[in-house]
């Protein structure tokens, strides 16, 4: 409700639940898939390349509503309408634009500003500014008729014909009627003495737990800010996450079973492939940042979720339900126009997804809850945060404020720039250099770069801490 520059009901959702007692969380796939007149050879032979924002291809069926419906029918203790209640209080009420969002609508004012799905943030025909009071009347009534008629009322009401008539029959009645919210084996491996769980393919989620069980493997220092820690820690990264592109796809259509993916035996062959003392080359790029909002919770009772919702690139694509009151989201992008690979796009496939949020469990019992937004930076943050936290030991607001990197595209064997937060120190920055990292020294803290949300459970007790790169972030223990 309050931030559809990151979500909304347009996009997708997963998630990860875990109980004491239980021997491993539950884990929710509710991102929707590819309609049935979605064909890549539509676009190839027109000439594209990649699927492009303001093609309706680009969109894939939203899951966020059934992946809300399916987890308040399995685990919750209030039913929809309570949960849905106070955000329709605050469509009806209003609220506050955040500086975020201001800048938001202001950047896409050349997709939206004429488009009725959002026009109350575009008053007189203006992008909003930070601090107006924003009403959104008709995402309430579309929320208000999903708390009476459950997901059928968005599936088969009127979202499901303006998503329709707006993306002139790409998605069906039939592709909206399907369910598409999944609950799936998740995947896990040990670090640190905890079992790291994520969500498995169509989601880049297992990068992270990768990462770090690799990066145990070659014997990492103890101190966060030595360089041997961060050169083996982005090496780390970059040995797992060259092959994502080829691995990640629809679970029907990806060429590895998912547990193959963290299985001890291919992780250390990949840490066979570090030097440490020299940047390695790996054959494929990274991926681009996009827009996300992530959330993590522990209820007195130790349940813990681990759950998060995207529209993809910020706002999404540029298509909304125009009576509706929402966005769509354009997951579509994660899709490949190769013929035959995996990835390909396709009828009722899931493309490859960046959401990536993970649940830390020691024995039945959950032990730490991680995840961010970042588009395909995700498994970077959750890695260096999990690092720090989990593996050194580091108190979280100390965590927290810590400079971070990321690896941004790169051509095949090529070295790719690293960009760094600043705070660290010279001498580490000459020996990454030396060590051949091409690095960008960052002006601040990169917005984009979290917020991450991370909660320690330690027996009875809490620990939280906010990220203080984006105001709109908190973390609450009471």
């Amino acid at each position: 409700m309050v931030a559809p520059e990151t979500c909304g009901v347009g996009g997708d959702l997963f998630a990860l639940v875990h109980r004491p007692g239980w021997g491993r969380p539950r884990a929710l796939n509710a991102s929707g898939r590819a309609g049935s007149n979605a064909y890549a050879d539509a676009l190839r032979l027109t000439g594209h390349s990649e699927i492009a924002r303001d093609h309706p291809l680009t969109v894939t069926v939203p899951g966020c509503v059934d992946g809300w419906a399916a987890l308040s029918t399995e685990l919750g203790t209030l039913d929809l309408a309570a949960c849905l209640a106070p955000a329709i209080e605050l469509a009806e009420d209003g609220f506050e634009v955040s500086t975020e969002q201001a800048q938001a609508f202001r950047h896409t004012a050349f997709m939206y500003q004429d488009h009725p799905a959002v026009q109350e943030f575009y008053p007189g025909g203006e992008p909003v500014t930070a601090g107006d009071r924003v009403r959104r009347g008709p995402l309430a009534a579309t929320l208000r008729a999903v708390a009476q008629g459950g997901r059928e009322a968005f599936y088969r009401g009127d979202p499901a014909d303006d998503i329709v008539e707006e993306l002139s029959g790409t998605i069906t009645k039939d592709d909206l009627a399907e369910c598409h919210a999944d609950w799936v084996s998740p995947i896990s491996c040990w670090v640190a003495g905890f079992t790291s769980w994520t969500i498995p393919p169509n989601s880049q989620g297992y990068l992270g737990p990768a990462s770090l069980a690799v990066f145990e493997m070659v014997d990492p220092p103890a101190d966060p800010d030595d360089p041997d820690w961060w050169h083996l820690l982005i090496e780390a990264f970059r040995c797992v996450a060259w092959e994502r592109d080829d691995l990640v796809a629809d679970p029907d259509h990806a060429p590895l079973p998912a547990d193959l993916l963290l299985d001890p035996a291919r992780l250390r062959r990949a840490a066979a492939t570090i030097d440490r003392k020299r940047t390695g080359l790996w054959p494929k790029k990274m991926g681009r940042e996009s827009g996300t909002a992530y959330l993590c919770v522990v209820d007195g009772q130790g349940m813990a979720v681990s759950i998060i919702q995207s529209n993809y690139f910020g706002t999404g694509s540029a298509f909304g339900a125009r009576r509706c009151g929402f966005l769509l989201h354009n997951r579509g992008a994660g899709f490949s126009l190769t013929p035959g690979h995996p990835n390909e796009l396709g009828p009722h496939k899931r493309p490859l997804h960046t959401l990536a949020p993970t649940i830390w469990t020691e024995g039945d019992r959950p032990r730490w809850v991680i995840g961010t937004r970042g588009g395909s930076v995700q498994p970077q943050l959750v890695a260096q945060v999990a690092a720090r936290a989990v593996i050194a030991g580091q108190d979280l607001e100390t965590t927290q404020a810590a400079p971070r990197w990321t690896i941004s595209d790169s051509g095949p064997y090529s070295k790719p720039l690293l960009g760094i937060e600043p705070g660290v120190a010279e001498p580490t920055l000459e020996e990454l250099r030396r060590r051949g990292h091409q690095i960008e020294e960052l002006a601040g803290r990169q917005s984009g770069w979290g917020p991450v949300s991370i909660i320690e459970i330690d027996g009875e007790n809490l620990r939280a801490a906010a990220d203080p790169r984006v105001d709109t972030t908190a973390a609450l223990v009471f």
